[in-house]
């Protein structure tokens, strides 16, 4: 799969790794409401007029050197405009936890000689969506307009990358909201076992931190340093940049040097060392006044770089990627009632990957529920799928892929992955052979290489019983 988790776990847009990794770009920042139902109308029809298997990218070069993707496709007037900053944002400097997410909820309140209030009106009076993310690997940017607003929605987008104001009361806003957020998901025990794991996994390293910063960090980031971080950060050597809909190549090579080509050549972000995920086999209990117990699992998995990410990715939905027609659904919630749901997926990050399962139970339940969860584990592991398995896998996984390709911006987003996954400009045509090339073998080759329940970092948030827990958190994390 493109996606870098398969399928998406239940989760909330503005978590960052707290829920997994890098959001799509549809999760991306705010939505501007108001004239935009107009450009949201237009992509409703656009739903049906890419057909999936029948789509041309090109490669374009504008004339400063600027590299983009693009699917043109001129049959509705809708240009998509999708890029990331790859390492931009993924190591916040000691002390400014959130800093970039900051700046990506503040990008857009403000920029050259339009404050907020009017940067806003002009994006609504024009129905342009424009959006920003800080994800853990890279900063990402979301564009899409009408073709005959083309000209004002690559100026305002220029105006936010070059010239972004950060006025005080826009910073004051956004931190506000930021800080709201993270008091609320205080009470959330799904949020307090997603810190809990990632902050167990990753210790001393930036995927263990909270990509929205912390109560004591927020407060003392400064509109200088939101500066300082996109003079930094946004520079033209980590720029990727992926298009789609009524837009020639000839005007996008035109639109890049317009909209990027002002940004620095070079960016100044610090490394980020690969990671090993740590407390492996440990059971990790944060005590929850609740009803139910948050039940999350995982140990190290696969890049996506592998060339055994097909099998693993078969290998997830037999596990529990599919739906009801997963194992860990079938035993878990089908055959004895103790879950609404549980599922497994996997999670690909530029410098560690996990391969993971999650669910909720009642507090009696919760060792048995996590048992079968962990023989399920052991059982894919020494038998692998079974043919009727394999099949069905290869069904879903190649024929629901097209409708991914469903809407213009869909388009750029899966170009845009493509490009920073380096799978090449013939990915598309060849997904399908990569899947369908799948065998037995493979998967319990696979399964037998990342399963392993012994070495699962598992965290219950609750009032679990029937667990032996290698360490309890009273209050939780």
């Amino acid at each position: 799969m493109i996606a870098r988790i398969v399928p998406p776990p239940p989760r909330s847009a503005a978590e960052g790794l707290s829920a997994g990794p890098l959001p799509s770009p549809a999760q991306r920042g705010k939505v501007r409401v108001g004239a935009i139902v107009t450009i949201l109308a237009l992509l409703l029809t656009a739903f049906t007029t890419v057909p999936a298997l029948a789509i041309e990218i090109k490669r374009v070069v504008s004339p400063g050197g600027i590299e983009a993707w693009l699917v043109e496709d001129h049959k509705v007037p809708i240009i998509a405009l999708e890029w990331a900053f790859e390492g931009a944002g993924a190591s916040d400097p000691k002390g400014k936890e959130g800093l970039a997410n900051l700046a990506a909820r503040t990008l857009d309140e403000g920029a050259g000689p339009y404050d907020s209030q009017a940067f806003a009106a002009r994006l609504q009076d024009n129905a342009i969506g424009l959006s920003f993310d800080a994800g853990r690997d890279a900063f990402g940017g979301s564009l899409r307009t009408l073709s005959d607003r083309r000209d004002e929605a690559f100026e305002l987008t220029r105006l936010s990358l070059a010239e972004p104001r950060f006025d005080a009361e826009a910073v004051e806003r956004m931190r506000a909201a930021v800080l709201s957020s993270l008091r609320r998901d205080q009470a959330d025990p799904n949020y307090v076992a997603r810190r809990l794991f990632y902050s167990t996994a990753y210790p001393g390293h930036p995927y263990g931190d909270e990509i929205r910063g912390t109560l004591d960090s927020l407060p003392g980031i400064t509109p200088d340093d939101l500066r300082g971080f996109v003079k930094t950060s946004f520079g033209r050597d980590r720029l990727v940049v992926a298009a789609a809909g009524d837009i020639t190549p000839e005007d996008l090579g035109r639109t890049l040097d317009r909209v990027f080509g002002a940004l620095p050549a070079t960016a100044a972000t610090p490394a980020v060392p690969d990671a090993e995920p740590k407390g492996l086999g440990e059971t990790l209990v944060a005590n929850r006044p609740t009803a139910q117990t948050v039940m999350l699992m995982g140990q190290p998995g696969i890049r996506r770089s592998d060339p055994d990410w097909y099998a693993a990715t078969v290998m997830n939905y037999v596990l529990g990627g599919g739906g009801f027609g997963s194992r860990l659904m079938e035993e878990v919630r089908e055959k004895r009632g103790l879950s609404y749901g549980v599922y497994s997926y996997l999670i690909s990050l530029d410098h560690s990957a996990l391969v993971m399962a999650g669910g909720n139970t009642v507090n009696a339940k919760a060792g048995q529920a996590l048992d079968i969860m962990r023989q399920e584990w052991k059982r894919m592991a020494d038998q692998g799928v079974t043919e009727e398995e394999l099949a069905d896998a290869k069904t879903y996984l190649t024929g629901s892929f097209p409708l991914q390709l469903s809407s213009t911006q869909a388009i750029a987003g899966i170009l845009l992955q493509v490009r920073r996954d380096r799978l090449g400009i013939d990915y598309l045509d060849r997904r399908d052979a990569l899947i369908n090339g799948v065998t037995r073998a493979d998967v319990q080759r696979v399964a037998q290489r990342l399963l392993a329940p012994d070495r699962l970092l598992t965290v219950l948030v609750g009032r679990p019983e029937g667990v032996a827990a290698t360490r309890t958190i009273d209050g939780g994390s």
